[in-house]
């Protein structure tokens, strides 16, 4: 077995404003895009079946790709709003934000053209409205949460800050993401969310804590938690490039959403904790009011 060795880097070749600079300009132009999107369509990212209410229906279409989607656009009225082909058979999902037509309706239109109805729901648009603001309203809620829980952690002000824009930092670059990519926003990429907020203060709580109140220099507690951090953080990473792929490939969009939503982010995450957190926590100790 191959033993993975995290490579120690030379930090003293970097200023702060240099390690900075990064991740502030990535986080910069996420917020930039997802500003844009809001003055676009109203939200600061596209809410899915979900959240807006309508129907979803798994169709099975013996066709080529693209013989299979001209049918699909011609056999429903009205037609789907997307389309999306499952890689792994000739499976189509289909999704419909209308209120004039029912799951059943849409139904029979795929079983006269011929196509085999595998599964179908339907949701409402006012339980939607509401399952989004109970689903973004935990967010905010565990996101304010956990920047208190920090605060009262460490009782300082620059490690805490450093800790929670660093999560903030992880939230906003894959929503991001998700507009560019065109992956609507989910329970499931809530779920994601709510889970990089977790892995993003693990993995800066650990810096912080190696350099603040852990014995050694500062050079050498960063090496000691990036060990540690670089390693957890590349494990989790791995396995969610492997669950997307697979996901992908059967066609289970949750769990394809999710593992996107989190392959984003764990990247994300060692850009801003070893760069970005570092950086603040080297101000700190050396030219802050710890010197």
């Amino acid at each position: 077995m191959v033993a993975f060795e995290v490579p120690e880097i030379d930090y003293t070749r970097y200023t702060n404003r240099q390690l900075a600079a990064i991740p502030l300009a990535v986080l910069a132009i996420a917020l930039v895009i997802i500003a844009g999107w809001y003055v676009m369509t109203g939200a600061p990212v596209s809410p899915g079946l979900e959240f807006t209410g309508g129907a979803e229906v798994r169709v099975a279409v013996d066709a080529p790709d693209g013989q299979a989607r001209e049918r699909i656009q011609q056999a429903f009225d009205p037609a789907p709003e997307t389309i999306r082909g499952v890689p792994s058979d000739n499976t189509y999902i289909l999704t419909f934000q209308t209120e004039e037509v029912g799951v059943s309706a849409l139904e029979e239109q795929a079983r006269a053209a011929g196509f085999q109805v595998e599964s179908s729901y339907t949701v409402s648009p006012s339980f939607g409205s509401r399952t989004q603001l109970l689903a973004l309203g935990g967010v905010a809620f565990a996101f304010v949460g956990m920047s208190v829980l920090i605060f009262l952690m460490f009782r300082t002000f620059v490690p805490s800050v450093a800790v929670v824009v660093s999560a903030f930092s992880d939230i906003v670059v894959p929503v991001a993401l998700m507009n560019v990519l065109g992956i609507d926003l989910t329970l499931g990429t809530v779920a994601a969310l709510l889970m990089l907020i977790g892995y993003s203060v693990d993995s800066d709580i650990l810096l912080n804590n190696h350099i603040l109140r852990r014995s050694g220099g500062f050079y050498e507690s960063t090496h000691r938690a990036m060990r540690t951090g670089v390693t957890m953080t590349l494990t989790s990473l791995s396995a969610m490039i492997v669950m997307t792929i697979v996901a992908t490939l059967f066609g289970i969009q949750l769990l394809s959403s999710i593992g996107l939503i989190l392959v984003f982010g764990l990247v994300t995450d060692l850009m801003n904790t070893y760069m970005l957190n570092l950086s603040l926590l080297r101000w700190y100790k050396y030219e802050g009011v710890a010197g």
